[in-house]
């Protein structure tokens, strides 16, 4: 139909509802409300780019949503259908992640007009450093000024690409490296960031069903993950990671759903198996024991406790919200529930952990990384020793006190220090935490039934207060 709006501006409209009810229950002015709504800025370029002896013009765009605090910062995605709008919408949800989780930085996103699965190497590389050129161009990239990351068809070497084209315009910037996040350990990377956004799903879900106030009158056994049925959307970095935590700590992964049609055992799926078993054959489908669907959204509408749609944007929806059957729907992708399905599935009691709040493990673990690229030294380097050193004289005066000794396994454990990785996880898990419950106490205070508008409404008030500090400029 012509006047239908299409999935970028649905998208965009989806997430200004939102913002909007959650925006009826703040204290701020209209101006300073309307301000944290909009864009700052939105950069469209069209750049030729040479393949396999033709001259192609690539379509990119960069949106900044907010610069309440900087850098900004947001993924790059590759995809045919990239438009304005999504990319608006994207970088909007990004200026209140990062806002919910305390981390300080201004929401952007990017995109680019390519098909990363057809495109060889050759041009996904010549397609990348043109388009990080561009950025480089119009002075909107950099440690201090905007932050890009992986996003839905990129990933850490695309990320190597664009810190190596900025090292080579900035050459002898000592944090060059802060230009981008999600790089590879040995180009500037941190550990822990490629399962950062999957675990950063499990701590949240984690910390749902331990919130017994909330799930009280939901007639569901919550407290722990053991033995939860979860249905998961989307098998790549995102959903294989947080389904593999929420299976390591007992909950049962029964439906995986992927672009080709989904599998279903009621008795449970190995993850890591069918992982491998989607790698080796290209499809997830005739996994060992499973039933196949050829319709993989058949698979949101099946009987489970906790539903994670980790793949992409709008999936729930007005259409099909009034047969999910899930008690939690976990959004580890970003926009997966419209606004009319939010409604729908809220007034069917289902609780819906919203994707700024639960998805944000990747931008807390990007921090990290830009952290370490401007100090230039790895977590734990210069204190993991010491560490050690003072856990070995508290054991051995525990020993000489006690007259037991333990055994050299119990030592080894009890004297071990802080790493990179162990730092990175801490951190990431006290932050979900944290983040978790200023969300319920902002619930609790100004009576809000959900937990999106709440996480909304706390990072709108968080946005404000420093947009109020500022001051407005001339």
């Amino acid at each position: 139909m012509e006047n239908e709006p299409n999935e970028g501006k649905k998208f965009l409209e989806s997430v200004h509802q939102f913002f909007d009810h959650a925006a009826s229950f703040s204290r701020l002015s209209p101006g300073i409300l309307a301000q944290i709504k909009a864009p700052n800025s939105v950069y469209k370029v069209s750049f030729p780019v040479e393949i396999e002896g033709k001259i192609e013009v690539i379509e990119g765009i960069r949106v900044q949503h907010s610069h309440h605090k900087l850098p900004s910062k947001g993924g790059i995605r590759y995809s045919m259908q990239v438009d304005e709008d999504e990319v608006k919408a994207l970088a909007t949800l990004m200026t209140f992640k990062c806002a919910v989780v305390d981390v300080p930085f201004g929401g952007a996103k990017g995109g680019v007009k390519i098909n990363p699965r057809t495109s060889s190497v050759k041009t996904l590389e010549s397609v990348t450093r043109r388009y990080a050129t561009e950025l480089i161009k119009k002075n909107l990239i950099g440690p201090g000024i905007d932050v890009p990351a992986p996003d839905y068809g990129t990933g850490s070497r695309e990320m190597a690409w664009i810190a190596d084209t900025y090292q080579t315009f900035k050459y002898g910037e000592t944090s060059a490296l802060g230009c981008v996040t999600g790089k590879p350990v040995g180009q500037g990377g941190i550990r822990g960031r490629a399962e950062a956004t999957g675990l950063g799903i499990y701590y949240g879900i984690r910390e749902t069903l331990a919130d017994t106030e909330l799930l009280k009158d939901k007639k569901f056994n919550g407290q722990s993950m053991q033995g939860k049925r979860i249905i998961v959307q989307g098998l790549g970095n995102v959903g294989y990671h947080a389904a593999s935590f929420c299976q390591q700590d007992g909950a049962v992964i029964v439906g995986i759903a992927e672009r080709e049609g989904g599998i279903f055992n009621a008795n449970g799926i190995d993850v890591q198996d069918a992982f491998k078993h989607r790698s080796e054959n290209g499809s997830i489908l005739n996994f060992k024991d499973c039933k196949n669907y050829d319709n993989s959204t058949d698979l949101l509408e099946m009987e489970c406790d906790i539903l994670i749609p980790a793949a992409l944007e709008n999936v729930i929806h007005s259409g099909n919200a009034g047969n999910i059957k899930a008690k939690i729907v976990a959004e580890g992708a970003n926009g997966p529930v419209t606004r009319e399905a939010e409604e729908i599935l809220l007034r069917k009691g289902i609780i819906i952990i919203p994707d700024l709040y639960l998805n944000a493990g990747g931008v807390t673990v990007s921090y990290f990384e830009w952290l370490k690229n401007l100090s230039n030294v790895r977590f734990g380097r210069m204190g993991k020793r010491a560490e050690e050193a003072s856990y070995l004289r508290l054991v051995n005066a525990i020993e000489s006190s006690s007259g037991k000794s333990l055994t050299a396994g119990e030592r080894a454990f009890l004297t071990q220090g802080a790493d990179e990785i162990g730092l990175v996880r801490s951190g990431l898990e006290d932050t979900m935490i944290n983040a978790y419950h200023e969300i319920r106490e902002v619930m609790l205070q100004k009576t809000i039934p959900d937990l999106r508008t709440a996480a909304f409404l706390t990072a709108i008030e968080k946005i404000g207060v420093s947009y109020e500090s500022l001051g407005i400029f001339p």
